[in-house]
Parts: C-alpha cells; structure tokens; sequence
C-alpha cells in the first residue's frame, strides 16, 4: 500500500467540555500524558499514513507551536484554516487543497476527537479493492439510540443514514473515519457549509455510487464529554487501547517527568499526573487527568475528574465525576460531585459546596 495522505478535522469548539477547552482546544487537552491528537497521529503513522493536513478552526493557531511541521513525529504535517466553519464537508474540501494526491487516490480522515483501535490499513484495503468512492468505519454500540445509525446490505454497501431514533434498524453506527477517493472530495462545493453526514454520504448512496461500510467490533471512543475524556485517558494509561505515543508504560497510574507524587498518596485506577502536577501524602486519587502545574493536597480525594492547568484541591475537599478549570481552587470541607464544572479562576471557599451535610 503506497504511502497515504490524511485530513485530520480539528475545528470543533468542544463546547460540551467546557469549561476545559475555554483556553485550549480539545485536540490539544492532555490525555495520559500527551496531547489527545498525539495518539492519533501516532497510529495514523503506523498504518503508513506519512502526510497529515490539519483541518483548523477554533483556536488554529494553537496547533502548530505543539506538532510543528510533524518530522519529529515521522510525519509532514500541514495546516488548513478555515475563517468561518464550514461543516464536515467543507473542512475536507478546504483542506483538501493542500493534498498532493491524485484523483484516484485513496484519502483517510479522521475526527480529532475519536480513540479507536480498528485496522485502518483492513478498511483502506477494503476501499481500493471495491473501488469504493467513500469507505466508513462503523462500530458496534449497546445503545444505538443515542446515534444516527447505518445500515448496510449484505455486500457491504450502505444504504441509508439514519437519525436518532427509538428503534434503530442496526446496532452500526458512524465512528468517524472515512476513506475518500481524491476525486470524490472534490466534487464537494469550495467555500460552503456541508455536512458530509448530512449531505455528502445521502447524495452518493442516493446516486447509486458505492458507499462501503467497514465494521469493526474494536475499542471506540468519542472523548466529547468530560466523562468520556477522562474515560479515554484512564483506558490508554491502564492499557485497554495501545498507543505508541504513550510517553510512559501502562499501568495504575501514569506520572510524568517533573511531577511530584507523594509515596504516602494513593494514585491509582489508570490517573495520569502531567508535569509540574503535585499529588501530597495521604491524597487519593482515582482515574482522574491532572492537568500541568494542579496540586492535590494531603488528605483530598479526586475520582474519575479533570483538574486543569493550575487547578488546586485543598485538603479534605471531595470532587468526583467532576471539571476543575485551570486556576481553580476548590476549598477544604467542598463536596464537588455528580459533572458539577467549577470555571477558571474561581475559588471556592470553606465547606462553600455539600452534597452531603455530614462533616
């Protein structure tokens, strides 16, 4: 398989992960350890892919100063901006214009906020020999309700895009990563607003082009929501999904060169401690991401929970299941649970916060 090309879409605002993508892109969050997209990129390279163009938007110009120009990553790396969003669609075709393949080539995008474990050389593969004009991977869900999902005839092809609904036909649904023929994307309109969901994929089933599914049963994630996020990090540091971007080995937990974990602390259940990040003697923490510079203090507890950059647990506070903005400070006796979000720079005084009203 000759080297491939790929469009990476990372203009998204990540809006559900507020307050942590304020400051930062979500691509760009710390996710054991590195940036979220490391991990993609890291295994885009293995799968052969060695050209990657950065479909850009909120906050574009935080990404080159983090991945340059890629070679230190084995990759050429290139950024495409867009100045207002223009969907799915059009971010692809905008993109596009800084691809070197020809028409016939095959192109892989990806979503900048998907981990998956499925063998994109198997669906580029699949692609080339159907000769298909779009290939998508599809993933099997418990609750494909909570999706659109697509169904497929019994070579493959898929016939439909469905929205959400009660009762879904299939238990398939979209995972976010295409094989385009170059031709195809550029029959997608220049400076427009399209949704390849939406528009693009209908149009060419409805044509009678060949829209293949590649289904996979693989480890799949969308780290949109902070509980997810948080989901994404634990299982790359516990080693549920290999990554050869993991800058450390797996395990209970992941602490990164410069951070400062007390002996005396109990750091477990897939944590990763970025640099600069202090966790104190008796402090428990449980499957949560400390972001640069945060400080668990002696005696608090962090579960399954973000701090941001700077963010600073007091002694005898509990967050669980919750977002701490950079900045923050959460104030001794609080009681944080169930997604509350405390925002950037904010600090919560003494016992400001219970859910509970023991001591």
């Amino acid at each position: 398989m000759p080297d491939l090309e790929a469009i990476l879409l990372v203009g998204g605002r990540g809006t559900r992960l507020h307050p942590l993508t304020l400051g930062t892109p979500k691509p760009l969050l710390p996710t054991a350890g590195v940036p979220f997209l490391a991990h993609q990129l890291a295994r885009a390279r293995a799968f052969g892919v060695r050209r990657i163009v950065f479909a850009t938007s909120y906050k574009a110009a935080m990404f080159e100063p983090v991945f340059g120009d890629g070679s230190a990553l084995g990759l050429s790396l290139e950024y495409m901006t867009e100045e207002t969003p223009l969907g799915t669609g059009g971010a692809i075709r905008n993109a596009a214009q800084a691809l070197g393949s020809g028409p016939s080539d095959p192109v892989l995008v990806l979503n900048g906020d998907i981990l998956s474990g499925h063998d994109i050389g198997e669906q580029v593969r699949l692609h080339l020999a159907r000769q298909a004009a779009v290939t998508l991977h599809l993933t099997e869900v418990e609750d494909p309700a909570r999706f659109g999902c697509v169904p497929t005839d019994d070579e493959g092809r898929v016939t439909a895009f469905l929205e959400k609904t009660p009762n879904p036909v299939t238990n398939r649904i979209n995972a976010g990563c295409y094989v385009f023929t170059r031709s195809v994307i550029d029959e997608i309109p220049r400076d427009e607003v399209v949704s390849v969901e939406r528009e693009t994929f209908p149009a060419l089933i409805e044509s009678g082009r060949p829209v293949l599914g590649y289904a996979t049963r693989t480890y799949w994630l969308d780290v949109g929501t902070p509980a997810a996020f948080v989901q994404g990090s634990r299982d790359l540091v516990l080693g549920r999904l290999e990554s050869p971007a993991m800058p450390g080995a797996t395990g209970e937990f992941l602490a990164l060169p410069g951070s400062s974990v007390s002996p005396e602390a109990k750091v477990q259940g897939g944590t990763s401690v970025c640099e600069g990040a202090v966790v104190g003697a008796g402090a428990t923490v449980t499957g949560s991401v400390l972001c640069e510079e945060s400080v668990v203090e002696p005696g608090a507890v962090v579960t399954d929970s973000v701090l941001g950059r700077g963010a600073r647990v007091r002694g005898g506070a509990v967050v669980r299941d919750a977002v701490i903005g950079d900045g923050a400070v959460v104030g001794p006796g609080n009681e944080l649970l169930a997604g509350v979000r405390v925002w950037p720079g904010v600090e919560l005084p003494e016992r400001a916060i219970r859910y509970s009203s023991d001591e």
